[in-house]
């Protein structure tokens, strides 16, 4: 019973929280600013679990559609369904619980960000998909990983401004970054198999790729912030982020698979000093 737990565990990826975070930090960007600096801490609960439950659903929904593939790359060969640890009907079970108790967390929202969560969870489900045909999936990951934001101002407004879609591109462009540092790690194994990433895409110039897509998230950022009046605790936050974008070029630049894992963990510090520039910007005197 305990093995088939801890391989549960793991096929959710809880063991491994980094994704949780990089799903919850624009969540948490989009629910601050919709709400002047003052969410409702039930709001807050809903999406910091909602967010739990998704990402989890998410990576069963992954490993479901990459079972035949995880078996022959080196990281992801020893992942539960790969290894017949779990079976796919158990899979497909924790997913549908997952989903449901996401769901019931949203019906707690209005009807707005009802409405949402079916684009949402639709994007969630047909992500492992998209890397059977689209060049640059990571792009498509950037979309699914920021839904939460027009859903924080759907439910925290009643609507979805201008300035919620503004900040899901930057959250699609920080995607392609992060994430392409990750497909970094796999590329080869990638070709061999015939999965498609951005980092086959981009090909010698991955790490230019990566520092122009650090860069448009950190551009389309300010004018978020201005836009919101945001003042200049954001704006420390965003140099703080900018820092921190050209110690990931200092880990990947001579593409190192290790040093490559190292950068996109790095990731939830950028995200993190960006929201303590948006919390503070509600906060500080002047």
């Amino acid at each position: 019973m305990r093995i088939k737990l801890n391989a549960y565990l793991r096929l959710m990826r809880l063991d491994k929280p980094i994704g949780i975070l990089l799903l919850l930090w624009p969540t948490l960007w989009a629910l601050w600013i919709a709400a002047q600096g003052k969410p409702e801490l039930n709001m807050l609960g809903v999406f910091v679990l909602g967010t739990v439950l998704m990402r989890s659903a998410g990576c069963v929904m992954n490993d479901i559609a990459d079972r035949n593939f995880d078996a022959h790359v080196q990281r992801t060969r020893l992942r539960p369904l790969a290894a017949k640890q779990v079976s796919v009907r158990e899979a497909l079970l924790l997913t549908l619980l997952l989903v449901a108790l996401a769901f019931a967390l949203v019906l707690q929202l209005n009807a707005l960000t009802v409405a949402l969560s079916f684009p949402a969870l639709f994007l969630a489900a047909s992500y492992p998909l998209t890397k059977r045909f689209l060049a640059i999936p990571q792009a498509y990951l950037g979309i699914a990983f920021g839904f939460g934001i027009p859903m924080a101002f759907a439910a925290q407004t009643g609507e979805v401004p201008a300035i919620a879609w503004w900040m899901l591109l930057a959250n699609v462009c920080w995607a392609i970054a992060y994430d392409t540092e990750y497909a970094m790690v796999d590329r080869e194994d990638d070709l061999k198999i015939g999965i498609r990433s951005s980092a086959i895409c981009f090909g010698r110039y991955d790490v230019l790729a990566i520092m122009v897509c650090y860069a448009l998230t950190l551009l389309l950022l300010a004018y978020v912030g201005r836009q919101s009046g945001l003042g200049w605790p954001y704006a420390l936050g965003l140099l703080a982020a900018g820092a921190i974008a050209v110690y990931h070029y200092w880990l990947i630049r001579q593409r190192e698979p290790s040093a490559c894992f190292r950068a996109f963990l790095h990731n939830n510090w950028l995200g993190a000093v960006i929201f303590a520039g948006v919390v503070l910007s509600y906060v500080a005197p002047f």
